[in-house]
């Protein structure tokens, strides 16, 4: 064992000396979660209104125009954009410009003419060639038929017992009806979700993706240390030694661990603190996809550093996986976005399960027992590119 920690620390030393160590592992995943987040709207305003901007001007003064004006204010499709100095002038100008997705002036009299039965119409300015006026005009349709059916309805009742049943207050009470509609859809989120906000979703996917696939790139110096140990004839010299191959083996791989590892939590701490990524709301969780995500992929470069013979073949043999470990397992674009297909494809890298690992705890706020399979499916990883590693090394010294 104690063999094993000795080329464990010269390996950690050696890395130590490079630069570029510290530029992969951490400076780059940073750099690049920031760039992603940016792109993803993960450092947008915690304030925003997906609602089409409607302008509004109302030329009528009347109850009934008040009351549609509240409803329109209501509107989860619409927002109002009000200014009592604009005119009808300024709001086609708007329009036009595609500031305002419609106007709408209600004209003098409307109210009147609603509450005597007789037709009133609003007047819209719109291109009524966009999608935009399709769900505008929809909604429109909707607040005016329920205003005016609400009139109907307070007009009945008030013909049966005026007494009992005034005309406002049938109309209000006909009208708070539709906030209680019989069937309601309501959708419902996980807690989790609902702390991180839209803004944290996207670097809940952003900051474990980046940590991973630099993690892959930064094996390219691990990977080199390998190589270089072979060139020099030092793993020659080694294995003439009383150190058995799976000491020699076991210590690269130690070192490489190590270094992952450390990157994994360093860049944990910075999304937990600095980007709001909740990695610790399942602390255990957290820490068996980090530790299984870095078994798996020191044991991918130390298989790189054994099957490469020049530093040119390591830095090959990283960088090729890190480009389509990534891109196949969700790094870039969410698996969720593509079809059954290519997410069935995506499995075959280890970097969909650690994506799968870490958005089950960030982003679907799900429990420590959802990690399980990602986790055996990353340790399962290991243990192959770990074989496989040993298995080169003895059909390369034999030759």
């Amino acid at each position: 064992m104690i063999r094993v920690l000795d080329i464990a620390l010269k390996d950690l030393l050696q890395l130590s000396r490079d630069f570029k160590t510290f530029m992969f592992l951490l400076i780059m995943p940073i750099l690049f979660t920031f760039l992603f987040g940016y792109a993803f709207g993960g450092f947008g305003g915690n304030e925003s209104d997906s609602r089409l901007p409607v302008g509004y001007l109302s030329q009528d003064d009347n109850w009934v125009t008040d009351s549609l004006h509240e409803l329109l204010t209501k509107s989860e499709v619409i927002r109002l954009d009000e200014n009592e100095f604009r005119s009808t002038a300024d709001l086609e100008r708007l329009v036009a410009e595609g500031e305002l997705a419609a106007a709408i002036i209600v004209p003098d009299g409307y109210g009147r003419a609603v509450l005597k039965d007789k037709t009133a119409r609003l007047t819209v300015i719109a291109d009524t060639g966009t999608q935009a006026w399709i769900t505008i005009e929809a909604d429109l349709l909707t607040i005016a038929g329920r205003l005016h059916d609400a009139i109907r309805t307070a007009s009945i009742i008030e013909s049966v017992d005026a007494e009992r049943m005034p005309f406002k207050y049938a109309f209000e009470q006909s009208l708070s009806a539709w906030d209680e509609p019989p069937i309601a859809i309501k959708e419902t989120k996980s807690a989790a979700i609902e702390k991180a906000g839209s803004n944290s979703s996207a670097m809940a996917h952003t900051a474990p993706a980046m940590m991973l696939q630099f993690a892959i790139a930064g094996l390219l110096t691990a990977a080199q240390v390998i190589v270089t140990e072979r060139k020099s004839r030092t793993l020659q010299r080694l294995l003439t030694t009383a150190t058995s191959r799976i000491h020699i083996v076991f210590g690269h791989f130690l070192a490489i661990f190590f270094l992952i590892f450390t990157q994994f939590t360093i860049l944990i701490a910075f999304g937990q603190f600095a980007l709001k990524v909740d990695y610790l709301r399942v602390p255990a969780a957290t820490l068996l996809v980090a530790f299984t995500a870095a078994l798996c992929i020191s044991a991918l470069g130390l298989f790189i550093g054994i099957v490469a013979k020049t530093e040119e073949q390591a830095i090959a043999f990283s960088l090729i996986p890190m480009f389509v470990f990534s891109g196949l397992g969700g790094a870039w674009v969410p698996l969720e976005f593509t079809g059954e297909t290519f997410q069935a494809i995506g499995h075959i890298s280890p970097v969909a399960w650690g994506m799968d690992g870490f958005e089950n705890i960030v982003a679907r706020g799900l429990g420590f027992e959802s990690v399980l399979l990602s986790s055996m499916a990353l340790t399962g990883y290991a243990i192959f590119f770990f074989l496989l590693a040993v298995w080169r090394l003895n059909v390369t010294e034999e030759k």
